[in-house]
């Protein structure tokens, strides 16, 4: 039966992906050379002479492929003219194409153009998952701003030169009869049939064995859907092997717990969870609303909201900054450079740090800002949590953005998991279980991934906190939702701010045992009320660790 996935859409909405979207996948790491210059006197940015780039465009070129490269899509596209078009527009394309690890290589020479950007051409080698290769060329525009600095100039030619306002591609699958045996931890049979979130993730996990299937990326109208041309097809060579059986790390009841869960719970809105262990980092369940749309749980990007609460508390308690019992106000308001109010605006006078925490208090942590170096919540996060490491998970994956705030407003705002932060269940479920174990595994879902990580373990001390923390959250604070089910169960809420027109996105992260989970649901509105429900009845529906 032919299958088929669409890339750029037209128009964007802020981190919420089209459901016709499938995977997002890294970009290899590239280099480019850009000349720029300075405009004086009439003289145009080739001035300087074409072996002499001006540093800074060179410098924004490298630095926007590099991210784009990495994965790191909020990044690249904050390079750009147009922020929020550009990670949209990135994003769907390799999601809608399934495209894996592609390479894009820089041309020797870049030009100047006649509307007075610097153009450096580039060639795309794009691997579509399950069927073969697509190479194509592009250029990347560059354009010097009023204040001197260099941005991408931003237009859907940059990915491609055919993509545009009116057309975009569409990539069609017909199935030649062999379909990937995808079994779980214990070798039951999974299909996207009877788990429909897991049909994003057949094709990648049935990449590297073999492929069965012909295909072709064409090239439509995004009006009437008529095909104008076709850019490549794909069939499978005679020689080629059969599939090999691909087992995972999934756990057929958690997995079959977690959809049914998230398909109530979610009520129509966007929505995704995943559930790991905790001593070794292997994803039991991964599930999406609308579930055969983008893989949100391991390739979203959203900001964590008060979840990311649980590395800023690690940040201050493994530096002495502040102790539980400490004494932290927690006030209605705290201005820094805007406004900061914590939810429905409610106050905690005379507040212990362990109260701030499980009553998820935004400006007692706001007011401890200063006790952090501009760097140093990032470099907690990576060097104790793996966020912003490159993790092999064995199908594609966002692994977390921590960049450094730019000035005092977005660092009060990193300190509560807003500003430039970017994270997904995945993530959140994996910092959850290193902070209740004090180790880092790479999350997984196929056995033998390399592993190119390297953290530090937290100290047992820290750990005893943060799990003494996650559990008065549950018994005393706002994530008293699971406060009903058996089993010394921790969690930390989440409401993540999107914008000032639309609702909040809510998130919970939690432990049971041997397990971490972590969901975000968006237009949520609290994280208690939205994602709680959701992880109870998954907990609920699988009382066990798994074996």
């Amino acid at each position: 039966m032919p299958r088929s996935g669409y890339a750029a859409s037209a128009t964007t909405r802020r981190r919420r992906p089209r459901p016709v979207v499938r995977t997002v996948t890294s970009v290899a790491v590239v280099s480019a050379v850009v000349v720029g210059g300075s405009y004086a006197a009439g003289l145009g940015p080739f001035a300087r002479g074409a072996t002499d780039p001006e540093p800074a465009a060179l410098a924004q070129a490298r630095a926007f492929l590099a991210d784009w490269a990495a994965g790191r899509l909020p990044n690249a596209a904050g390079r750009t003219t147009r922020p929020a078009t550009a990670q949209e527009v990135l994003r769907n394309f390799t999601a809608g194409l399934d495209i894996r690890r592609p390479t894009l290589t820089a041309a020797a020479a870049p030009t100047q153009a006649e509307d007075d950007t610097v153009d450096v051409p580039f060639t795309a080698t794009m691997p579509i998952a399950g069927l073969g290769t697509w190479t194509y060329r592009s250029k990347l525009p560059l354009r010097q701003q009023p204040d001197g600095s260099w941005k991408v100039d931003w237009t859907l030619s940059i990915v491609h030169p055919r993509l545009s306002g009116t057309k975009k591609f569409h990539l069609e699958r017909e199935d030649t009869g062999a379909t990937p045996d995808v079994t779980d931890r214990k070798g039951a049979s999974l299909s996207a049939a009877e788990f429909p979130s897991l049909g994003p993730v057949l094709h990648q996990l049935d990449a590297g064995t073999g492929g069965g299937a012909r295909g072709a990326i064409q090239l439509v109208d995004r009006a009437t859907g008529k095909v104008e041309r076709t850019e490549a097809t794909f069939a499978k060579k005679p020689d080629q092997p059969a599939h090999r059986p691909v087992r995972t790390t999934l756990d057929a009841t958690w997995q079959a717990a977690a959809e049914k869960a998230l398909a109530a719970g979610a009520h129509g809105r966007n929505a995704s969870l995943v559930a790991l262990r905790v001593d070794n980092g292997e994803i039991l369940a991964m599930a999406n609303s609308p579930s055969s749309g983008f893989n949100r749980a391991v390739s979203g990007t959203y900001a964590p909201g008060s979840t990311w609460k649980i590395v800023t508390s690690s940040a201050l308690l493994l530096k002495g900054a502040v102790a539980p019992s400490d004494v932290v106000d927690c006030p209605q308001y705290l201005t820094v450079g805007k406004e900061f109010h914590n939810v429905e605006t409610s106050e905690h006078r005379n507040a212990t740090f362990l109260k701030d925490f499980t009553e998820s208090c935004n400006t007692a942590f706001i007011s401890l800002r200063g006790k952090l170096g501009d760097r140093e919540l990032g470099d907690v996060a990576g060097t104790y949590f793996g966020v912003g490491q490159k993790w092999h998970v064995g199908i594609a994956s966002y692994d977390g953005s921590v960049p450094a705030p730019r000035d005092e407003t977005e660092q009060a705002a990193s300190m509560i998991g807003q500003g430039r932060i970017q994270a997904n269940p995945l993530i959140m479920a994996s910092v959850t279980a290193t902070a209740v174990s004090g180790t880092f595994h790479q999350p997984s879902i196929t056995h033998g991934n390399r592993n190119t990580t390297t953290t530090t373990p937290l100290p047992r001390k820290v750990v005893d906190q943060l799990r003494t923390m996650l559990r008065t959250t549950v018994t005393d604070g706002t994530a008293r939702v699971l406060s009903g089910l058996p089993g010394d169960i921790g969690a930390k809420t989440g409401t993540a701010e999107v914008s000032d027109d639309e609702p909040n996105n809510g998130w919970l992260a939690a432990h049971r045992g041997n397990v971490a989970v972590a969901c975000v649901v968006e237009q949520g509105v609290t994280g208690g009320g939205s994602a709680g429900p959701v992880i109870r009845d998954l907990l609920r529906a699988v009382p066990t660790d798994p074996s």
